[in-house]
């Protein structure tokens, strides 16, 4: 090999340094980018985490206080309403449970006066206060205090004639309850007779 090809690949050689080196200053300037970036996401990941946790916190508190509220109306040692957040494969999921003097109950298996009724009712309540933009002001409920002891009955109704009242919610209720529908604005009793239904306004 002479010289002069000698010189010519060392020239080439120089040239990739050349050209390496300025690769390497790019790729560096990517790899900064790419720091900032994730600082930028870890900082917005971070607002985000804060954000959903005041919103669940809001929302526990709300849930948590209508529910209770309408129970304590109603009953002579009322359970609250325990909500909570949990994390479970990879989502966010809500947990009820009743509580009281300490202990926890799941809901779905406390028994006597109706609590679950009326926590439905209340959570429902709830509900529809939080949507945005709301639904418009009318529920129907279909036997909203089926498994309330008679001995609560008064206080149940007097409950949901109250928030009608304050919150401008119409109900319309089928029962066969007369507690319930003695607070009612308006009743129809309908009946049926040879397969045709009847109406009539009482």
């Amino acid at each position: 090999m002479t010289v002069q090809n000698l010189r010519h690949k060392l020239e080439q050689q120089k040239g990739r340094r050349q050209q390496i080196l300025e690769e390497l200053v790019l790729i560096r300037a990517d790899i900064e980018q790419l720091k900032a970036d994730e600082l930028r996401h870890q900082k917005a990941l971070e607002i985000v985490k804060e954000v959903g946790l005041k919103t669940q916190q809001q929302l526990q508190y709300h849930i948590s206080d209508i529910t209770s509220l309408a129970l304590d109306s109603i009953f002579d040692n009322p359970y609250t309403l325990v909500v909570e957040f949990v994390q479970r494969r990879g989502k966010t999921e809500c947990d009820l449970f009743f509580e009281r003097d300490g202990e926890r109950v799941n809901p779905l298996l406390a028994s006597g006066g109706g609590t679950v009724d009326v926590a439905a009712f209340a959570l429902r309540i709830a509900s529809w206060s939080m949507a945005k933009p709301r639904t418009r002001n009318v529920m129907i409920l279909d036997e909203p205090l089926r498994f309330v002891s008679a001995k609560y009955q008064e206080k149940a109704s007097a409950m949901i004639k109250e928030v009608s009242e304050k919150l401008g919610i119409q109900f319309i209720i089928i029962t066969h309850n007369e507690v319930l529908a003695s607070y009612a604005d308006r009743t129809f009793e309908v009946t049926i007779k040879n397969g045709v239904s009847h109406v009539k306004q009482s």
